[in-house]
């Protein structure tokens, strides 16, 4: 044999070896799918499709939602569905702002929460106005039925598709629930069957909103203050009419076997099959109805199949069945659960808010420094459309954001922080003066730009985002200060972050410093491929950008403001966000590797993890990635901590008043992402996972980060 021949038959047994055979995609989806067998709180399951969910208890439905309210709370949620209380003192938004002095070279409008007066009465109104509804109820009907009276309960959720299976016993009788939702409109459909000898029954029950903060957004006792009247009806099908204050919207239930329906009480109505079957559907609707066409709960059902197997082929696949370390079956559960939390309620076109459409958490409003948490894993997973969908909100809220900049004296467009679908800006102590959502626009536009296949994609990419873009850049590039005696560029009046920093106090924190080098290196490659030069000023800040600042024992401090970092235990029991500007971005002239790798032991050995948030797990793995320690990233992932608790249902715990929290979520699949395809001139298979022979990964259709 010659040395050619044989040089070629070692190639070919080295590609054999290590080409993988297609992932079994359903194999990899139903494997995980969650199964409860008991009235457990925190193992609701939730059916949606990306912009409404419907949250179930045990018996596949919402009967239970007052034992469940301080678990995984049975929501009904649309990105629609609003309420304001009235305004009877007629608060104005600008009576909540307060003029401060950051020394930018002028005077800068914050809407803050002042602690006294019509100010603070105006501050309060606008936090908690409006607030997202929960629209109802639906539940089984049977008297005085009990979480206890579930004997022998058996619930699983099919991912592949869609559908929540429930069978239980009540009082000796067998009871079976199918429950599925439209892949495009806001509407469930479920069909119950048992052996029960009286009527199978569903109850609607509508609540009332509480304006809280973080709860439910049920209030059972306040009947008196909204109604629900009967529009129309027929022998199958009926239109109710909720009104709530100013706000208004429809439910319309259609139903297959002889049925009547019938008003227990008010707000409280109740749907009787005759015989021992009852399939039906619900629809909510923030207009009228123009039709009340049924549609069959077997074509709904069909449709739900067909859309979640498309969801599942068409996105990438992780497969961690191969993988001989104890831990991946764990992990492989956390990132298959958190793709299906993820695509039926935070894919809309507004941002979600922290708990998704499953309860309300601050007021039901959305974060803007969370939405890349959110949903930057969706072009790197191939669900770029599902991104795209909201992106397009910001164009919509563009006019409030040059408000924004406008009354704190700064060109371009200032994002907000804390808002809702209409984007006004809510008054905040905090939120008001981070600037860290500020970039997130670019990156996440770049994602998808990055993400599409053909140059007539990009270029709707470019024509779409590059003005957004264009401006966002021109807000950073007038926020950063000039110090002429040290000829460079600084960040200042800001809380970062780290949010345990004062914006009075704060310069220089290192995420935003890295955030803002990034970004604007982005923007500039945005202008090129538009056909429009380079800005100046922008590479002048790019090329003089303030170096991370460290301590006298080689360690980056959690801003140059405050160099006793590790000393302040206010500030090593919050994020890490230090670790953050290496590895959610790549390594850059502000940063020394050795002194962030050194930071990063440090923080590993020392950090108050208990006192951590769910996203920053995923930020430390990205860290760990980018500088070589493949080990802490998949400890990062799977570090034993309640902030990094994945409930039975996929969501990431956090403690008592968020049992949900999505961004969790989120950065476990970018991280996960990042981890396999590693990023730009990144050559090494994937580089986040340790190379000791435990870690065999398959995965097919993930995009590299930047």
């Amino acid at each position: 044999m010659t040395t050619k021949l044989r040089t070629l038959f070692t190639l070919l047994a080295c590609v054999t070896l290590t080409a993988y055979a297609a992932i079994d995609r359903q194999a990899l989806i139903t494997r995980n799918n969650p199964t409860i067998t008991s009235v457990d709180t925190l193992a609701s399951l939730s059916v949606g499709n990306g912009g409404f969910a419907f949250t179930t208890d045990i018996t596949g439905l919402q009967t239970f939602p007052e034992h469940y309210r301080n678990g995984v709370p049975l929501g009904t949620q649309s990105e629609w569905g609003w309420h304001s209380f009235d305004n009877p003192e007629q608060y104005r938004i600008e009576e909540s702002y307060q003029m401060y002095d950051f020394g930018h070279g002028h005077r800068e409008l914050y809407a803050t929460q002042p602690k006294t007066g019509r100010a603070k009465g105006a501050a309060d109104w606008y936090r908690s106005n409006p607030h997202r509804l929960h629209l109802g109820c639906i539940g089984l009907e049977i008297e005085g039925l009990k979480p206890s009276d579930i004997k022998k309960p058996h619930e699983t959720l099919d991912m592949w598709t869609g559908t929540i299976s429930s069978r239980f016993m009540v009082n000796g009788s067998r009871f079976s629930v199918q429950t599925v939702c439209h892949p495009e409109r806001d509407l469930i459909a479920s069909c119950i069957t048992t052996n029960h000898k009286h009527q199978t029954s569903i109850n609607l029950r509508f609540p009332y909103p509480t304006g809280g903060h973080s709860d439910n957004a049920c209030d059972w006792q306040s009947n008196d203050k909204h109604q629900t009247t009967l529009v129309s009806a027929t022998s199958n099908n009926a239109v109710l009419k909720r009104t709530i204050g100013n706000t208004v919207y429809y439910v319309v239930l259609n139903w297959e076997e002889q049925a009547q329906l019938k008003e227990k009480s008010k707000n409280y109505w109740v749907l009787a099959a005759d015989g021992n079957q009852l399939t039906f559907t619900c629809e909510f609707l923030d207009s009228i109805p123009r039709s009340t066409l049924h549609i069959p709960h077997s074509t709904i059902q069909q449709a739900s199949a067909t859309h979640w197997k498309q969801f599942w082929t068409e996105g990438a696949a992780v497969d961690f069945s191969h993988c001989k370390d104890k831990r991946a079956k764990e992990l492989e559960r956390r990132v298959v659960l958190s793709q299906w939390l993820l695509a039926i309620q935070c894919a809309a076109s507004t941002p979600p808010q922290e708990t998704g459409l499953t309860y309300n958490s601050w007021f039901g409003k959305f974060h803007m420094e969370m939405i890349w948490w959110h949903q930057a894993w969706l072009p790197l997973w191939n669900h770029g459309t599902m991104l795209d969908r909201t992106l397009r909100w910001y164009e919509s809220v563009e006019p409030i954001a040059r408000e924004i900049a406008m009354r704190q004296g700064f060109k371009g467009i200032r994002w907000m922080k804390m808002t809702d679908r209409s984007g006004e800006e809510a008054p905040s102590k905090v939120g008001s003066f981070l600037i860290w959502q500020q970039p997130h626009l670019i990156y996440l536009a770049e994602l998808l730009y990055r993400s599409e296949k053909t140059k007539a994609e990009k270029d709707k990419m470019l024509k779409r985002y590059g003005p957004l873009i264009n401006e966002t850049a021109i807000f950073m590039a007038d926020f950063a200060t000039y110090q002429k005696e040290r000829d460079r560029y600084i960040l200042k009046g800001i809380i970062p972050a780290q949010e345990t920093l004062k914006a009075s106090e704060t310069y220089n924190p290192p995420f935003e410093l890295s955030y803002w080098h990034f970004a604007l290196q982005l923007a500039q490659q945005w202008r090129e491929r538009r056909g429009l030069e380079r800005v100046a000023l922008w590479d002048d800040i790019i090329q003089k950008l303030s170096p991370l600042a460290k301590d006298g024992e080689n360690r980056y401090l959690a801003a140059e403001s405050n160099p006793e970092t590790y000393s302040d235990q206010r500030l090593i029991s919050d994020h890490p966000a230090v670790l953050g500007a290496v590895g959610i971005f790549p390594m850059s002239r502000l940063i020394d590797p050795q002194v962030m790798k050194h930071t990063q032991e440090w923080i590993w050995d020392n950090w108050n993890w208990d006192h951590t948030w769910g996203w920053d797990y995923p930020m430390v793995a990205m860290n760990s990635a980018r500088l070589g320690v493949p080990e802490n990233a998949v400890s990062a992932l799977l570090m034993d901590k309640r902030t990094n608790t994945y409930l039975p249902n996929g969501h990431n715990y956090q403690d008592g008043r968020l049992r949900c929290y999505l961004p969790g979520n989120g950065g476990l699949l970018t991280a996960i992402a990042m981890m396999c395809a590693g990023w730009d001139g990144c050559t090494e298979r994937n580089p986040g996972f340790p190379k000791n022979g435990l870690w065999d990964v398959r995965w097919e259709g993930l995009n590299p980060m930047p």
